[in-house]
């Protein structure tokens, strides 16, 4: 089995802002620039990035945690779904996510730990400047 991919990374904003902008389908669309459907449900299925990704929401506290089942339409028949766990807390500046994502087939676990930071973390970060940016306009 492969190990769990951790990621830590922090943003200028609350946790709170964090948490709803995974959880919202039209911010996690506009943050990602592909289309997603997700609702805050326990039990939900969810998509991203099209539908290349899908799953289930097996657990959320709200403003601070999401678990989900995983899974990436390039996944072989005979993976497993991932276990995907996202932590969001208050740091001095704003906010972290912790990120463990559990499960990730090695074919594509090079490929899912890039992929976080390629495809969420970078395009997070211009996204929350270009909406601060318009708040700070107002």
């Amino acid at each position: 089995m492969t190990p769990a991919i951790q990621q830590r990374v922090e943003f200028n904003v609350s946790p709170a802002r964090l948490f709803n902008l995974y959880l919202d389908s039209r911010q996690h669309s506009a943050a990602t620039y592909a289309k997603a459907v997700v609702r805050r449900k326990v039990g939900s299925k969810f998509s991203a990035f099209d539908g290349v990704i899908t799953g289930t929401i097996l657990a959320i506290v709200p403003n601070r945690m999401i678990v989900q089942s995983w899974r990436s339409k390039h996944w072989k028949k005979t993976d497993l779904d991932s276990i995907l766990v996202l932590i969001f807390s208050k740091t001095k500046h704003g906010a972290r996510v912790d990120l463990v994502h559990a499960n990730v087939p090695e074919h594509d676990h090079d490929g899912v730990s890039q992929g976080w930071r390629k495809y969420y973390w970078e395009p997070w970060r211009v996204y929350l400047d270009q909406r601060a940016g318009r708040a700070g306009a107002r």
